[in-house]
């Protein structure tokens, strides 16, 4: 019994942080909520704020957070939100520290880890995330703020004989490493293998190369040790290519299609699923996500299936902001609509209404980087 001991220990290694791990994991899934990405780098957001006039300077961009961080409730349906690593250390225009107002709505801080993506000599351009280097103590210093998960983004093509086996094996690596520090540092990993929605292929040639990927992610995770129960999966939900020439997928057909490669794949283990909208419109990422659940409700679906929107949780709220003091109310509406609405998804039970023009635009950006 001794030996037997001694090998699990070697197969799962005794982490201080082990129990706390599953308890963020698993309070990070919630039924009836998810993660709101407010991670968009200086460069993305100041995207953003060139389409509604504002210039990109650090109040502003205080300023917009704040309005997330204050909406009044938006904890019912928000669990956990990831940061830009300038967010986590501004204050309020009142002084407050914005981690504050973030836990006192009692959402989990969490951050963005990674450095970015670089080419992976070889290859058609295809690309491995950046960060290893200095990550542990990086993630010892989040923990000490308050942070308690984390994010990094691995970023996968098709086309062209894309992704090719070095990169799906290259990314799953990575990720299984940044996993495997992140943990030992106190920090659930958000696993986040994205295949990009770019180019003209079928659901079905998306749902093979989801497969191969997801495959070789789970696989790197347990060859790293990796605590299964103390990560979240993020991964592109199963569509047609943003070029597919066809007839469009039904949400229902999408459903299936994801649910059947994460069937196949990820073990029952991991305690959620928390989907990328990855350019679909607001409307669009919560439908699908809503006939994802649906289904679960019918079929063998162990996981949490949840949310992780960026885009599709602010692109109307920004809007509506405007970068104007006067629209602050208006704008925290507008997020505070779509977040009950993909709460209402988690659950199955949403009802596509009349949305509104913002939420029903497509937030496809090619290629895109944070």
């Amino acid at each position: 019994m001794h030996r037997v001991n001694q090998t699990l220990q070697h197969i799962f290694p005794p982490t201080q942080y082990e129990q706390e791990l599953r308890e963020t994991a698993n309070f990070i899934v919630t039924r009836g909520k998810g993660i709101l990405a407010a991670d968009e780098s200086t460069g993305t957001i100041g995207k953003r704020f060139e389409a509604i006039k504002l210039e990109n300077n650090e109040n502003n961009r205080r300023d917009y957070r704040e309005l997330l961080f204050r909406a009044e409730g938006w904890g019912n349906y928000i669990s956990g939100v990831i940061l830009y690593e300038e967010t986590l250390n501004q204050k309020a225009a009142d002084g407050t520290p914005l981690i504050d107002l973030i836990r006192a709505a009692g959402v989990i801080a969490g951050i963005k880890v990674d450095k970015g993506l670089a080419i992976i000599p070889g290859t058609d351009e295809e690309t491995l995330t950046q960060g290893i280097d200095g990550l542990g103590a990086r993630c010892a210093d989040y923990y000490k703020k308050g942070v308690r998960f984390a994010k990094w983004r691995a970023v996968l093509k098709i086309g062209n004989g894309c992704p090719s086996e070095n990169a799906i094996i290259e990314n799953a690596r990575g990720l299984a490493m940044y996993g495997a520090i992140c943990q030992q540092n106190g920090l659930v990993p958000i696993i986040e293998p994205e295949v990009l929605m770019d180019g003209e292929h079928s659901i079905e040639v998306c749902g093979l190369v989801g497969q191969r990927v997801w495959e070789a992610t789970i696989k790197a995770l347990q060859e790293q040790n990796v605590l299964l129960e103390g990560i979240l999966l993020k991964p592109s939900m199963i569509t047609p290519g943003s070029e597919w020439k066809g007839t469009p997928a039904s949400h229902e057909q999408i459903a299936a299609a994801t649910i059947r490669v994460l069937q196949r794949t990820i073990p029952p283990a991991v305690p959620g699923v928390t989907f990328l909208s990855g350019g679909q419109s607001e409307e669009e990422a919560t439908l699908n996500l809503n006939a994802m659940n649906v289904l679960a409700s019918k079929t063998k679906a162990p996981w949490a299936l949840s949310f992780s929107y960026g885009r599709a949780l602010q692109a109307s709220t920004i809007k509506a902001w405007a970068g104007k003091p006067e629209n602050v109310k208006l704008a925290q509406q507008t997020f505070l609509v779509r977040a009950k609405a993909n709460s209402e998804a988690q659950f199955g039970r949403y009802v596509a209404s009349h949305a509104s023009a913002a939420a029903s635009e497509s937030l496809f950006v090619k290629d895109y980087k944070y």
